[in-house]
């Protein structure tokens, strides 16, 4: 396989991250749950979504190399190339916490959005893999069997598949314990978010990005927030479920 390895003429990159913003998007409008927010507002959350998502991916970019990115402060193209999906989770809640409190909605809706999400990051990495080494998102050199040469005789850890297997097996668990704990509002999308999160801090040592924040890179920094944050928030949620059942 020669990579980048295109279909039909079409970049993969380009290719399968505009089918998974269209499969992510369907997907969430077939499957979202139509009694816990009306269309209208949904669709609002979902443009808080993908607003937040947007600015957050560059702006997470940008601290990859905090010293390159003060060099080329006013240069257009290099701020407006790279994103990242941690920046993109993250800025897309903040957008969607944003939007819920302009419309004046107050139930939680990030349990919607965690198989329309899965399903988008799996497709979209697919593209990531075929695009090779232009897409930086490759591992460090391996002697694993897993081991893929993207092109320049260097076999290397393939971590856009490794985070594949990994959303795949994570949807699968998650929606299993929603089945053996229903009713539980807002906990799968925190599940979810712990887990990817905690799965990004450790994916990310054997990738060969800079780590400027002592050991960690930005990916990793953002990472161990959120995995603070989420531990919080799922301790609370079982304590006032715990609180709710002894009433």
């Amino acid at each position: 396989m020669h990579f980048p390895f295109y279909i039909f003429g079409i970049h993969p990159h380009l290719l399968f991250e505009t089918v998974a913003y269209f499969i992510g998007f369907r997907v969430y409008l077939y499957t979202r749950n139509k009694g816990r927010i009306p269309l209208d507002k949904a669709i609002w959350v979902v443009v808080g979504a993908t607003l937040g998502a947007a600015i957050g991916s560059k702006v997470l970019y940008w601290f990859e190399d905090p010293v390159k990115t003060v060099e080329n402060w006013n240069n257009f193209v290099y701020l407006a190339e790279g994103k990242t999906i941690v920046g993109g989770l993250i800025g897309g809640l903040i957008g969607v916490e944003t939007v819920k409190k302009l419309i004046g909605w107050t139930r939680s809706t990030g349990d919607d959005f965690v198989l329309p999400l899965s399903v988008g990051m799996m497709i979209g990495r697919i593209g990531c893999f075929l695009t090779g080494l232009n897409d930086h998102t490759y591992g460090v050199p391996t002697s694993w069997i897993t081991g893929v040469d993207f092109g320049d005789g260097v076999k290397r850890h393939p971590t856009q598949l490794y985070e594949i297997c990994f959303l795949l097996l994570l949807v699968l668990v998650l929606f299993y314990l929603k089945r053996k704990q229903p009713g539980w509002e807002g906990l799968l999308f925190q599940l979810f978010m712990l887990c990817y999160l905690i799965f990004r801090f450790m994916i990310d040592f054997i990738k060969p990005t800079p780590h400027p924040y002592w050991i960690l890179n930005n990916i990793q920094l953002a990472s161990l927030l959120g995995i603070l944050y989420y531990i919080w928030l799922v301790s609370k949620k079982q304590s006032d479920k715990r609180r709710e059942i002894h009433a």
